[in-house]
């Protein structure tokens, strides 16, 4: 079990081992936490569980070693809807920062903090000349947005909000834009980079260099 923010803070721990019968699922997880703390009961229905880094519903199975998160709302408010959450790979035009920026924007914000990759000439000592993006769409859009979940759990006040495009692009273009917005700016900053750094290792995207040495899949080689 791992706990976060409010959770973390009531039940009074970041985690725990919690033994179940076989074939259990989320609900009966859940059941148990209920009757042992009194915190997980009452917030009961206002977070959601991840499995292995995975959001799952309540039937989800659980299997021995697995990882159950759970994962509560942005300073006690209701779960992100997921059809207003902006974390998007776009194909058709840059990446906006305008975008991402009005998407966190709130009255209580007192900063925000930008991140706005680029495509630069040259990447350990190999001239560049474009790069194309491949994306499993459906999976980084998913990826993407419990990025921005978790960030905003672990972060209390913070909101983020991402595109990453997806196709050609040449020397100069934008590959992604991020904006994250808190009440204070150290944790607008630390949740900007957390979001850019998450995202570089976990979101199924690809990145395949040309230049004129010829063509390298970034982390495979040529």
């Amino acid at each position: 079990m791992r706990y976060f923010a409010v959770l973390r803070e009531r039940v009074r721990c970041d985690g725990e081992v919690l033994d179940l019968a076989d074939g259990a699922t989320v609900r009966a997880a859940l059941d148990v936490l209920a009757a042992r703390h009194p915190a997980v009961a009452a917030l009961r229905g206002r977070f959601r569980a991840a499995v292995n880094q995975d959001m799952v519903g309540d039937d989800a199975p659980l299997r021995e070693g697995d990882e159950l998160a759970l994962i509560p709302p942005v300073a006690g408010g209701a779960p992100a809807d997921a059809a207003a959450r902006l974390a998007r790979m776009v194909h058709d035009r840059a990446p906006s920062l305008d975008i991402v920026v009005d998407a966190v924007r709130s009255p209580d914000a007192g900063a925000i903090a930008t991140f706005t990759g680029l495509v630069r000439r040259h990447n350990q000592g190999r001239a560049v000349e474009r790069l194309e993006y491949e994306a499993y769409d459906a999976m980084a859009n998913k990826v993407m947005s419990e990025l921005c979940d978790a960030i905003e759990a672990e972060m209390a006040g913070v909101r983020v909000a991402v595109e990453h495009r997806a196709g050609a692009l040449v020397v100069g273009d934008v590959a992604v834009a991020i904006a994250a917005s808190a009440p204070h700016r150290a944790e607008a900053f630390a949740a900007c980079r957390a979001m850019i750094e998450r995202l570089k290792e976990k979101a199924p995207i690809w990145k395949k260099e040309i230049g004129p040495d010829g063509a390298e899949w970034i982390g495979l080689g040529p």
